[in-house]
């Protein structure tokens, strides 16, 4: 833990992060524990592969185990990514921006998020770790089925691809210069976030929720907003 004693110099809350310049370079070691530490990182193609196939898997038993017909398991899938996309939002707002008001909740913060804002270009770290991230998928199956019986084929599947499409958003963000077509809203949203309101903009997927709980950007001159939209780094 006494790795964390350097960062509290330069962490307060948050919101302060709109006040600090990120590193653009580098990897912050956050565990003593060297197992630990290695599970922090992870490369991008390992949890899109994990749960390509896991969805890949669900599908195929909904379908021939379980006798769902095709439409069924078509809405059941675009029902789990719609709700991914909220999940996302509630996460991203009230659970990785939680308020660092102790040393504890400054620990808890720093390691789920408050490091990816600190150093956005860790491309190592711009993804769960995968074995968490399994265990998470193991636990809301569990809830799931418990509520959704037999739907939870599809609709499990299209919450994991949901995540899968947030990750590779998110990454490609981070790791690519902005595109030329309407992908460049979701690179200039997430811009937002990291470099003018990390207090909005709680969308990476899609700016929907924002949209729905009024947490868009506020206005700023034409000038100022060009500037940070032309690059997930405007350094």
């Amino acid at each position: 833990m006494e790795n964390y004693t350097d960062f509290f110099n330069s962490i307060e809350i948050m919101e302060s992060t709109k006040l600090k310049r990120p590193k653009h370079k580098g990897s912050p070691k956050l565990f003593n524990n060297p197992i630990l530490e290695k599970l922090t990182h992870t490369h991008i193609s390992i949890p899109l592969i994990i749960f390509g196939i896991i969805a890949a898997a669900l599908i195929y038993y909904g379908i021939i185990e379980k006798g769902f017909e095709v439409p069924e398991m078509v809405l059941l899938f675009f029902a789990g990514l719609f709700f991914f996309t909220l999940v996302e939002y509630l996460m991203h707002r009230y659970l990785y921006h939680i308020p660092a008001t102790t040393p504890r909740r400054q620990k808890i913060s720093y390691t789920m998020h408050g490091v990816h804002h600190d150093y956005p270009k860790d491309k190592s770290r711009l993804a769960m770790p995968p074995v968490l991230s399994l265990i998470i998928a193991t636990v809301l199956f569990i809830i799931y089925r418990a509520v959704l019986g037999d739907y939870v084929f599809g609709f499990l599947a299209g919450f994991l691809i949901g995540y899968a499409g947030y990750l590779a958003v998110h990454y490609s963000v981070h790791a690519f210069k902005v595109p030329n077509n309407f992908l460049k809203t979701l690179w200039h949203h997430h811009s937002i976030h990291h470099y003018r309101e990390p207090d909005r903009a709680f969308g990476v997927s899609s700016p929907l929720w924002d949209h729905i709980f009024r947490t868009m950007p506020r206005q700023s001159p034409k000038s100022e907003r060009a500037k940070v939209g032309t690059s997930i780094d405007p350094s």
